[in-house]
């Protein structure tokens, strides 16, 4: 990895590898826990080898990006590809003075039609397969709200509108190779549409074994010979 090519996409081994060297610090005293896991959080989050360099820039390794892993996705993640395709579970959904919620493992379909009045809806796409690599959310809202809540990697393009409420503009963050895209559309009088970006249950679960692994890593006389100082060990009781 060169300074010419600070935005390239971060692999899964990018971040290991910073979470590794994370690990080590905390170990040798280095980076408090909070800061740790400041830093761990970060590290799982970001999606480009620009946003990662600076969590270790401070630290006695380097990381040098992997050029071979970054450019190596041609078509994208596998894991992306698996997602796309399938018969939809739900085409459509509505709510009158209460609620709607679609999320969790379900195939959103081409084209999506959400209706609340004075109520709310989720839609929820983190978990979601797609049935094609494109669809379409269409929401109409009077006197409510709607929320659609996708991934990390998915592009989102907003144009719907509103008279008296609106529609969030999105992140406008490009999609990872092979990613979907999704569009949302529709119309909102007194009332709104909001797109939020969050981790995926799968991420998160990531996260929550790699700080147990830390953790462990961190405990006198581990399987990698780490002794941790006397002041170290009272941060972790």
């Amino acid at each position: 990895m060169t300074d010419e090519l600070p935005d390239l996409r971060a692999s899964d081994a990018d971040r290991d590898r910073v979470a590794g060297i994370l690990r080590d610090a905390l170990a040798e005293g280095r980076l408090a826990m909070e800061e740790f896991d400041e830093r761990l959080t970060a590290t799982y989050e970001a999606r480009t080898v620009g946003a990662l360099r600076p969590l270790v820039a401070d630290l006695p390794q380097t990381f040098d990006g992997g050029v071979p892993d970054a450019r190596a996705a041609g078509s994208g993640p596998a894991a992306w590809r698996e997602r796309i395709g399938g018969e939809p579970s739900s085409r459509g959904a509505f709510a009158f003075w209460s609620g709607f919620s679609r999320k969790g493992r379900w195939t959103a379909p081409r084209t999506f039609t959400a209706g609340v009045f004075q109520a709310g809806g989720e839609i929820d796409l983190r978990d979601a397969h797609f049935e094609a690599a494109e669809i379409t959310v269409r929401c109409f809202v009077l006197m409510g709200g709607i929320d659609v809540v996708v991934p990390p990697g998915v592009e989102v393009q907003v144009t719907g509108w509103g008279f008296m409420g609106g529609f969030d503009n999105g992140d406008g963050e490009p999609g990872d190779p092979g990613a979907p895209r999704v569009k949302i559309t529709g119309f909102a009088m007194m009332g709104g549409v909001g797109v939020r970006r969050k981790l995926s249950k799968l991420e998160k679960q990531r996260i929550r074994r790699e700080r147990e692994r830390r953790a462990e890593s961190a405990l006198p006389g581990d399987a990698r010979g780490y002794e941790v100082p006397e002041r170290r060990r009272k941060e972790l009781d």
